[in-house]
């Protein structure tokens, strides 16, 4: 499928990356943009032979956030239209946020805004110690209202009241401090640092992440008798399942696991 704002790179190990490619306007998220993310997203979860997805961005920037072009075109739209322009940037992130496979950010330069908010729904993010980040929806007389319910689920609601508050503006270091990276790197160790995410990623069966991924959702959001029910049926399903037959018996057979033969 082709796109217009970004691209997607598949090798032959079944890593696709995710490509943010406006990098004359530092990937800001038009409206357009949204909807082809959203799509990606989607296209990828369905597709088995992806493994894991990289997050990146072309050019100097990571994703300067949304497009200044799509706001002055809100202020003309009626509010039914504005409530459904402000909702593709939730059904984005809730997108990406789903996806079925290990979501690598690669943050590479400044993240702003929304940018903020893609990182915080990806699994694992690397980035840089010289890139900057900010939440300045504050700055412009908004509010961080749709990337609110993923950032404060990973950062917290203190280092939310921090960064959201005063559009504060920090570095890599910090990102990590708060939760928002995972590592940080200097820039020529960026790609080392992703490959080195990656590789773990595909030591693991594809079928088992998607379920953990789900688990982890299921268990932050439900009180603890629905977790115990859910958990021991899910174990269950774990166990009637091929991936776990075959991973446990190419244990102790001391095989390579299916899914990396």
């Amino acid at each position: 499928m082709s796109y217009e704002t970004i691209r997607i790179d598949l090798d032959s190990r079944g890593v696709a990356t995710l490509w943010l490619n406006r990098p004359e306007k530092h990937n800001a998220m038009s409206s357009n943009m949204m909807a082809e993310i959203t799509q990606a997203a989607e296209n990828l979860d369905k597709d088995h032979t992806v493994r894991a997805v990289i997050l990146a961005g072309e050019g100097k920037s990571f994703c300067a956030g949304a497009d200044l072009g799509w706001m002055q075109d809100n202020f003309h739209r009626s509010r039914e239209e504005r409530i459904a322009e402000s909702e593709k940037l939730a059904i984005m992130l809730g997108a990406l946020n789903r996806l079925g496979k290990p979501l690598i950010g690669r943050v590479h330069g400044q993240a702003y805004a929304g940018g903020v908010g893609l990182i915080s729904v990806c699994d694992i993010a690397i980035g840089v110690k010289k890139a900057r980040f900010s939440v300045t929806e504050v700055r412009l007389g908004l509010t961080p209202a749709n990337i609110s319910p993923f950032l404060i689920d990973c950062i917290g609601v203190k280092n939310a009241r921090r960064t959201f508050l005063n559009a504060h503006f920090f570095e890599g270091e910090e990102a990590l401090n708060i939760g928002l990276l995972d590592k940080v790197v200097d820039t020529m160790d960026l790609d080392e640092a992703v490959e080195i995410e990656v590789k773990e990623a595909l030591d693991c069966a594809p079928e088992a992440v998607a379920m953990t991924k789900k688990l982890i959702q299921f268990v932050s959001q439900n009180d603890k008798e629905k977790v115990r029910s859910y958990t021991a049926e899910l174990l269950a399903d774990c166990w009637e399942g091929e991936e776990a037959q075959g991973g446990i018996t190419a244990f102790f057979d001391k095989k390579a696991m299916p899914w990396k033969s």
